[in-house]
């Protein structure tokens, strides 16, 4: 535009320059165009930076040391910032200068983002458990014994001096991702409130749901392309352009991996700080269509509302009270809490919810470990696979729901119907794990008289650390804790390609006649996973799209089943419930009942705990999937009770008084056009529910 405004005569010809300034000018006029379009970028960037977090959740649990449960209470935070202020955003966000306010929260989302990736700046280079058998210096031909170089180690990973440990500052960095995951979800908050309800003051009524469609449309490509990141992301090593690749003796497979975890963040407050500046230069108000006052006059939304009220009683446009604003409130909050509808609709979504964010952020890492897939791999399956399905169902359950014109009792019945589907797909999962590592000492004991346990003849005469973790790979298909442990000799190569040969516990085991070397790493899962893996994907393809089918439906039943001047709190106390009861506790104590399931945990450079290196893959398919399952299950008796109280209300809403203080009668033509919007008020009402 700069570059049109200095110097067009070397670009256009006297003709051209003048249609380039008409349109110009004509595109500073659009000013709803503009803020359209710079929502939608502010809808995207925060939808990305959302997803990286939950991308990233592994490689920070890596990173600083962290349990599952400590992880996702990082993650958590989130939802503490939000509730931090989303009361005041929500009430005096409206009468401020609403595109500024949403241009402090992006630039609020920007500074929480930077904050996250800045412990990766202040830490120095990672440091990841290792026996040392290789030497950054050896040729590859030297030859090391492993056993040598543990002649002196006495259960520690690295020989560091007390005093050293007590000035590493890396075990509580991890504060400060919590503190900027909470800041970005103080930034998060303004964005669709004032967002949505700004297009609706000045856009023309017929034309806002289509702006919310493409809002929410293009929302959905960030979690896409923040998965797609995030796995460009995790399959960098951390410390990238500052370390040797060469070595580097871990892949990505390994459960020791970190990824460049922080880029993610980098980009995401770039992002977040572009969507800030157009905000900026928009103006508080707009000048409003032709007949859009008049036609959203008689609209049953609370400020409306107590517009009218304010024209009808002048006396009334005097700052009320406080006492009677709480009392009003108290009163309001009274009868959505005491709908026996809502109040049930709101306990089956929260079990509902706290399984799906559960589910949710824990995915990636259940990949990991179940299938024995990498952090980058399990975030590209899961941006490309998961969530275009879950796109193209929520689009099919509002068109579903317009083509048939359902009413509040079909729409209900469908989503119960699609949501109990996506429950018993999600039940096959159990049926499409795969079996442990083979790793001796812990999961297969290949020397019957040493059961679990990492010590034996073949090893003992190497002194081994039972601390660290990092495991060979033996010829004949198990895993051993570190070459040391697996009784080796000697060793050959350099880095990753380092091989080691003479291991003695490799000859005492049972059938096997094959050579006694090993190689670095994990030795991979078997065939018969990786085919299980498919059939996992699939299964969750499926399951992804019946759920998203019955996600429309379920938004809507949200304010249909309150009076219409109680929608607003309505959705208020749903979005509050949800996040305080299931977005914060939820990651914790998935995050803990998986910790329970770990078999081995990491040390760090202090011999302290670390995060877990290997997990019982049974024992974590059947508490991840199961918890998730025993949260859900009860969900849908709950539904039953709701569908029943929804087809009891509507059916006979026609033979007796109205519930919940909707008996009063109509005193003028604007109230029975009200009535009509009403639950029971009208023959018409199941009508009037529908999209």
């Amino acid at each position: 535009l700069c570059l049109l405004l200095l110097c067009p005569n070397s670009l256009f010809s006297i003709k051209e320059q003048d249609k380039v300034e008409r349109w110009v000018l004509m595109s500073f006029k659009k000013t709803k165009e503009v803020f359209l379009a710079a929502l939608s970028f502010s809808y995207f960037s925060k939808a990305l930076c959302g997803t990286i977090m939950k991308s990233s959740i592994t490689q920070i649990e890596r990173r600083f040391s962290l349990t599952s449960s400590v992880a996702g209470f990082v993650d958590g935070s989130f939802e503490m910032g939000n509730l931090l202020v989303i009361a005041f955003v929500s009430y005096f966000g409206a009468k401020l200068h609403r595109p500024k306010i949403i241009a402090v929260g992006s630039f609020t989302m920007a500074l929480g983002c930077f904050l996250s990736a800045m412990p990766h700046f202040f830490m120095g280079y990672y440091k990841y458990e290792t026996t040392s058998h290789t030497d950054a210096s050896a040729s590859s031909n030297s030859s090391i014994n492993p056993c040598s170089l543990h002649q002196d180690v006495n259960d520690t990973v690295l020989e560091v001096s007390q005093a050293d440990c007590e000035k590493e500052p890396s075990s509580y960095m991890w504060i400060y991702i919590l503190l900027g995951n909470m800041l970005r979800g103080i930034g998060e908050t303004p964005i669709t409130p004032l967002g949505i309800s700004y297009l609706d003051d000045f856009a023309k009524e017929e034309n806002v749901p289509m702006y919310v469609g493409c809002l929410h449309t293009i929302a959905m490509l960030g979690p896409m392309f923040g998965f797609l990141l995030g796995s460009l992301c995790a399959k960098l090593y951390v410390d990238i352009g500052f370390v040797d690749p060469g070595s580097i003796t871990i892949t990505p497979q390994d459960s020791r991996w970190v990824g460049a975890w922080w880029l993610g963040f980098v980009i995401g407050g770039v992002l977040s700080l572009l969507s800030a500046i157009p905000f900026c230069f928009l103006p508080k108000s707009l000048k409003k269509p032709e007949g859009a006052k008049k036609d959203k006059a008689s609209h049953g939304l609370l400020e409306n509302m107590g517009a009218m009220g304010n024209k009808l009683s002048p006396e009334k446009t005097k700052p009320r009270k406080l006492s009677l604003m709480l009392k009003d409130f108290y009163n309001s909050l009274k009868k959505v809490l005491g709908n026996r509808m809502y109040f049930t609709f709101l306990c089956c979504s929260l079990l509902q919810f706290s399984s799906f964010i559960g589910f949710v952020t824990y995915k990636p890492k259940y990949m990991e470990q179940q299938y024995g897939q990498s952090t980058s791999k399990s975030n590209f399956l899961i941006g490309v696979t998961s969530l275009p399905p879950v796109s193209l169902g929520i689009f099919l359950g509002g068109l579903i729901m317009k083509k048939y014109k359902m009413g509040i009792i079909a729409a209900t019945k469908f989503s119960i119907t699609m949501s109990f589907l996506s429950y018993v797909m999600g039940l096959l999962h159990f049926f499409v794990g795969c079996d442990n590592h083979m790793v001796a000492g812990m999961t297969v004991n290949p020397i019957p008289y040493h059961n679990n346990s990492l010590f034996s003849e073949c090893n003992s005469h190497c002194k081994c650390s039972s601390n660290v973790w990092d495991p060979v790979c033996g010829a004949n298909g198990i895993t051993y804790v570190s070459a040391c442990l697996a009784g080796c000799d000697t060793s050959v190569g350099h880095g990753k390609n380092t091989i080691f040969h003479n291991c003695r516990c490799l000859e005492i085991s049972s059938s096997w006649t094959g050579n006694n070397s090993a190689t670095l790493g994990q030795c991979p899962k078997s065939d018969d996973c990786s085919r299980n893996f498919i059939y996992y994907t699939v299964i969750q393809v499926i399951g992804g799209f019946f759920y998203a089918l019955g996600a429309t439906p379920s938004f809507i039943l949200t304010f249909r089943c309150v009076q219409p001047e109680l929608k607003a709190l309505a959705v208020g106390l749903f979005t509050l419930t949800m996040r305080m009861l299931a977005g914060i506790p939820a990651p914790v104590y998935f995050g803990a009942a998986i910790d329970r399931t770990c078999l081995k945990w990491g040390s760090t450079s202090c011999g302290k705990r670390g995060a877990c290196r290997l997990y019982d893959s049974n024992a974590n398919r059947y508490v991840y999937l199961g918890l998730g399952a025993l949260l859900r299950g009860p969900s849908f008796l709950v539904a039953i009770i709701f569908y029943a109280l929804i087809k009891k209300h509507f059916q006979n809403k026609n033979s007796g008084p109205v519930e919940n203080g909707q008996e009063d009668a109509a005193v003028n033509k604007e109230d029975n056009c009200k009535i009509k919007e009403r639950l029971p008020g009208s023959p018409d009402a199941e009508n009037e529910s529908s999209i």
